[in-house]
């Protein structure tokens, strides 16, 4: 088995929406998914190309509401390829027998790769195989390549190869009710003969789309001039491509294309781009090799030297290979976040979340250019935020739940309970904690490049701003001598009222409330960092006075955490007081109880009434904070939170979590790594099978999910091996699985290039050579070293002592 090769053997029409969201392409720019050139949405099949940032609002009329949805818009298909032998049917792979049949996606190379053959009612065999790639470093650009040899037989084959603007967001069958035509004013035209151009524009936000496509035929390696037809709708446009073949004979179709969109930069229009960008472009080989060495490069950057078994290996491949897709170089230089289901399908209608939070760390030692776009894009939607805050009734910057073109909150106002078929009300724009984690992500990044320009241009103004917001949403108790937050929603999400109550809204959710006494503290550490004069003007620009600093100090010193029992934190005020689930029932009864809060809907019942969350969310704060830094919180909070009470809250919310996110399996592992190996293994077992065995049912065929993927990265380099980034240090704590075998890793910290080797307890630190190079201090146990260019330290933590034994040379 080769870790680098994924794929699929046979063909299962029902489960080919999985296999073509992990067998899609992207560059950063677009994505493909992995469907087949012939195919169209029929049930099985669903075609889907997405532009990074390329949005659409449409409204329907839903339960009698006028509902207005965002979506990231599907479009024109450039995948269309098929053919017929003589003057029978355009192939169907269901009209035929299947002989052989199998998809492999090459990680190393990024190309997809089809093998089929089979036999049609002629009794005519015949073997295809077809290759395509987007481009990594020419984001325009994709190609497909079709061989097909006649095995026993000879006559004509015509080809049909055109793009296909018939397209709708039709993906998520929970969406089917609202409406999906964001395409409009389709124009179809021939520039050359063995070109033909499509271009369309979306209804609402107005972005002109063009796809150009060029083909090429070969028989014998030969280029050959074929007799050809137009075929040319409205909506869509191809060529019809006739070849005579002889039996054994080997003939070649190759498309190459380019998608260009009106909010490209450097350009003058789209139609125009593509079509000079595909006229001019090389051959699918040519192509193909500059695409492989792109991806050479990126594997350079994000090298993980892997002794795990094959399997793990391969899904650890295949998820840093997605996660690069949606996030690559390509991506540095546009306006766009972190999509929650990456470019790879329609579910959440490509909207960003809080994913950023479990994919910077990752960016942020490998590609910190890639991490500084990502919260450029939430620096952007600053002036939307501070507008929301203030109709909202609020100061400061309050960003939405759900973000896309401009910032506002794209968050849903009713959502579908498929079980039930009930359209319910959607609170969950309420979980204001995401301005915790864009201050949050913020401040790591610069702790992790040292970027003081992004810090003092951008950086400091969003944190002081998101800051204010939370200072203003917090009310001082006086019955308590306590700050508290009322009517928010945590990242559990099961509950977003008290049973009974009208209001939406949970009060003090401990995560939400610990993150603001530390959001607080961090931004009064921001102000000192800056210097003199650029924290005058910020001061000055944002109208700071020493009242409001006063405030975020006392925050961070009287925020009320509500506990209960033996030192539990409550996840938020009345937790404890809900009713216990009898989870074994529940567990007989339905078996996989992940979105138990379906399941109780449609039992008439309430999430809102149990003790039960979907996915983690007091155990957020052990997976954003460290032991020390908890401790140090809660202690200036006056709760002292002794070490042994954190396995307690563990095994606590262990025991009453459904894990209907994929996202619950990564924290859930990262709070374990230390005290329950077994469980912890577990776990990232789970997170690795999540969207490779669809362990959701049916949701990896809507896109894959890009926090859990980038998660598991973050399981191997923060958790795992215990590298992290705080107070100006790269502090290394490894406690590395020895079932794993031992890891080898590159990062990026401050500027320098840093090669890191972990196994068990012990993990060795290598700078590259290089004059220019400062000298970057590394933090083990209780001893610190300076390691200068090309100097190596190694430490372990193996001694009864526990402290570290460093040993410091030149090579």
């Amino acid at each position: 088995m080769n870790p680098w090769l994924f794929g699929f053997r046979d063909f299962e029409p029902g489960d080919e929406g999985r296999r073509e969201a992990l067998c899609t392409l992207g560059n950063g720019y677009f994505a493909t998914r992995g469907a087949a050139p012939e195919s169209r949405a029929d049930g099985a099949h669903y075609p889907g190309t997405y532009v990074a940032s390329c949005y659409n609002r449409l409204t329907t009329t839903v339960a009698g509401h006028e509902v207005e949805n965002e979506s990231l818009v599907n479009m024109p298909n450039w995948l269309l390829l098929t053919f017929r032998i003589d003057d029978g049917p355009w192939f169907d792979l269901a009209q035929v027998e299947v002989l052989h049949h199998d998809q492999e996606l090459d990680l190393e190379r990024g190309i997809l790769v089809r093998r089929l053959r089979f036999r049609d009612r002629q009794a005519r065999t015949t073997r295809v195989v077809q290759r395509r790639f987007v481009h990594m470093s020419r984001p325009h650009l994709a190609g497909l390549e079709t061989t097909l040899v006649a095995e026993d037989w000879s006559g004509t084959i015509t080809f049909r190869s055109g793009i296909d603007g018939r397209v709708t967001n039709c993906g998520v069958a929970r969406y089917r009710d609202l409406e999906g035509h964001h395409l409009v004013d389709h124009q179809t035209f021939e520039v050359a003969p063995n070109i033909t151009v499509l271009h369309a524009r979306t209804s609402q936000s107005h972005i002109r789309v063009a796809e150009a496509a060029r083909f090429r035929a070969f028989a014998g390696g030969e280029l050959v001039d074929v007799d050809q037809s137009l075929d040319r709708q409205d909506d869509l446009i191809a060529h019809d491509l006739a070849l005579a073949v002889a039996q054994q004979a080997e003939v070649r179709v190759e498309k190459i294309v380019s998608l260009h969109t009106s909010l490209d930069r450097a350009s003058t229009e789209p139609v125009a781009e593509a079509v000079n960008e595909v006229r001019d472009a090389a051959g699918f080989d040519e192509l193909a090799r500059s695409h492989s060495l792109a991806w050479a490069r990126l594997h350079h950057r994000f090298h993980y030297g892997l002794s795990m078994s094959d399997g793990a290996q391969e899904a650890v491949h295949l998820h840093l290979f997605h996660l690069l897709q949606t996030i690559s170089p390509n991506t540095a230089d546009l306006d766009a976040g972190v999509p929650a289901r990456g470019l790879h399908g329609e579910a959440y209608r490509g909207h960003v979340f809080w994913d950023e939070l479990f994919v910077l760390p990752t960016l942020n030692l490998r590609m910190p250019q890639l991490a500084r776009a990502l919260l450029t894009y939430r620096y952007r939607r600053l002036p939307q935020a501070r507008k929301a805050a203030h109709d909202a009734g609020f100061s400061g910057a309050m960003f939405p739940w759900q973000s896309g073109s401009n910032g506002r909150e794209e968050s849903q106002h009713l959502h579908l309970n498929p079980r039930s078929g009930n359209w319910l009300p959607d609170h969950t724009h309420l979980q204001r904690h995401i301005g915790i984690a864009i201050a949050y992500n913020a401040w790591h990044y610069y702790q992790a490049s040292g970027d003081e320009e992004f810090l003092s241009d951008f950086g400091a103004e969003m944190i002081l701003e998101i800051a204010r917001f939370f200072s203003s949403l917090t009310h001082y108790d006086r019955s308590r001598d306590r700050y508290t937050i009322r009517g928010v929603v945590g990242p559990d999400e099961y509950h977003t009222a008290y049973p009974g109550r009208d209001r939406p809204g949970i009060d003090n959710n401990a995560y939400t409330n610990v993150m603001t006494a530390w959001l607080c503290r961090t931004a009064v550490h921001v102000l000192r960092e800056l210097p003199d004069q650029r924290r005058g003007e910020l001061i000055d620009d944002l109208e700071i006075r020493h009242a409001e600093i006063d405030r975020w100090k006392r925050i961070s010193q009287r925020m009320f955490v509500p506990f209960h029992g033996n030192g539990i934190i409550s996840q938020f005020d009345g937790y404890d007081r809900l009713a216990e689930l009898d989870w074994d029932a529940y567990r007989q009864r339905y078996g996989d109880i992940q979105r138990l809060d379906r399941i109780l809907e449609a039992e008439n019942d309430d999430p809102n009434r149990y003790q039960a969350s979907k996915q983690a969310d007091v155990l957020m704060l052990f997976y954003l904070l460290s032991a020390e830094e908890l401790e140090d919180i809660l202690g200036k909070l006056g709760y002292p939170m002794p070490p042994e009470t954190i396995p307690r809250n563990i095994e606590y919310y262990q025991q009453r979590t459904s894990h209907g996110s994929t996202l619950s399996a990564v924290v859930h592992a990262w709070v374990l790594a230390r005290s329950r190996r077994h469980q912890a293994m577990e776990f990232f077992d789970r997170v690795l099978a999540s969207d490779l065995h669809d362990t959701q049912h049916g949701t990896t065929s809507e896109g894959i999910h890009l926090a859990a993927m980038a998660g598991s990265i973050d399981l191997l380099q923060r958790c795992f091996a215990g590298i992290e980034v705080r107070d100006g240090e790269l502090h290394l704590n490894p406690l590395w699985p020895t079932e794993l075998g031992p890891l080898e890793l590159s990062i990026h910290y401050q500027g320098q290039p840093v090669t890191i080797k972990v196994t068990g307890r012990t993990a060795t630190i290598r700078t590259t050579p290089g004059k220019k190079r400062l000298p970057i201090t590394c933090t083990c146990g209780s001893r610190t070293v300076c390691l200068g260019p090309g100097e190596t330290a190694r430490f372990s933590l193996e001694r009864p002592t526990g402290g570290a034994d460093p040993t410091t040379f030149a090579p």
